[in-house]
């Protein structure tokens, strides 16, 4: 047995470029709490603590009776603002719960004793203070709108509107300006235009 996301979970991790309304069940993740630009230099250390903790989980886990094989979930933020009388366009108001998806096996014990070692590893300060931050969270996102976004993050909002029209069309109300990005590509590796992001935000049926 191997979990691919991307092919046993696609309904989740590659929906169409067309918004979607889908039930969500809950799920297992590591989370750490950000604030601030995301573009600023104290992004990166969520992000590497945020894999540390996932490909440690991987790679060091196959003795156990209960591992599976997997490919590690993609990098996730659920975003909101620091204050909700700022333009959502300026990233200095944002705020996250940045995360990635565990395997079923991770219990709160296990994730203790990954913390341990990787905190007797990592030479960063920046790393070790958010490896210490780091929570192990089941979330539920429940009822959902969702699609594909093909581009730069700057360009979401086109996206969004596009969710809440269908959604209004369809039935459907945003519960909250809170969103999810899951994403795909990689921004170093991958063209700004080829960009792929999952957005997606809560509903509820009217």
């Amino acid at each position: 047995m191997k979990v691919d996301y991307k092919k046993d979970y696609k309904e989740i991790y590659l929906p169409k470029q067309e918004p979607t309304v889908i039930q969500l069940k809950p799920m297992k993740y590591i989370t750490i709490e950000y604030e601030g630009n995301p573009n600023d230099e104290s992004f990166q250390p969520v992000v590497a603590a945020l894999y540390s903790f996932s490909w440690a989980i991987k790679m060091k886990s196959k003795k156990r009776e209960d591992y599976y094989e997997y490919v590690v979930f993609p990098l996730e933020g659920i975003w909101d603002l620091i204050d909700v009388t700022v333009s959502p366009t300026n990233k200095d108001n944002l705020k996250a719960k940045m995360m990635i998806r565990q395997p079923d096996f991770l219990d709160d014990n296990l994730f203790e004793e990954y913390r341990k070692m990787l905190l007797n590893k990592e030479k960063d300060i920046n790393v070790i203070t958010r490896i210490n931050e780091a929570k192990l969270e089941v979330i539920d996102e429940g009822l959902s709108c969702q699609m594909m976004h093909l581009g730069s993050y700057d360009t979401e909002s086109e996206s969004f509107k596009r969710m809440e029209e269908y959604s209004n069309e369809n039935g459907y109300k945003r519960l909250s300006k809170v969103h999810k990005e899951i994403y795909i590509s990689d921004p170093r590796k991958v063209a700004l235009e080829k960009l792929k992001t999952v957005l997606r935000f809560e509903v509820e049926k009217i």
